[in-house]
């Protein structure tokens, strides 16, 4: 989306452009001038809303990845407390000769 906004506004950027470099080369009369500046406005104000639109659009970028840095350090902290609770509960090993022993211990 925001790749044909830019795609758009590069191409309304060359009217501009090739219009300016027209109107330099060839002297025109003032109601022609007058005839083009609607035009120019309207190529004016459209890329005025090509702007606003592509801000709205990364404003909503931008939110979206505060959310996922967010997320992302809560899910990191729960990875890493899982990780140490597993490595704190890990039974220990023993032999079986030392379990006898302890069942005759506490018989």
């Amino acid at each position: 989306e925001l790749e044909n906004q830019l795609t758009t506004k590069s191409e309304t950027l060359d009217e501009l452009k090739q219009s300016v470099a027209f109107n330099g080369s060839a002297k025109q009369t003032p109601e022609a001038l007058s005839l083009r500046i609607p035009k120019l406005c309207e190529m004016m104000d459209s890329i005025g809303s090509q702007v606003s639109q592509l801000k709205t659009s990364m404003q909503a970028i931008l939110e979206q990845w505060r959310v996922y840095d967010e997320v992302y350090a809560e899910v990191s902290l729960m990875i890493t407390r899982y990780l140490y609770y597993v490595d704190q509960c890990k039974p220990s090993v023993v032999s079986l000769e030392a379990l006898k022993n302890q069942v005759k211990t506490l018989q």
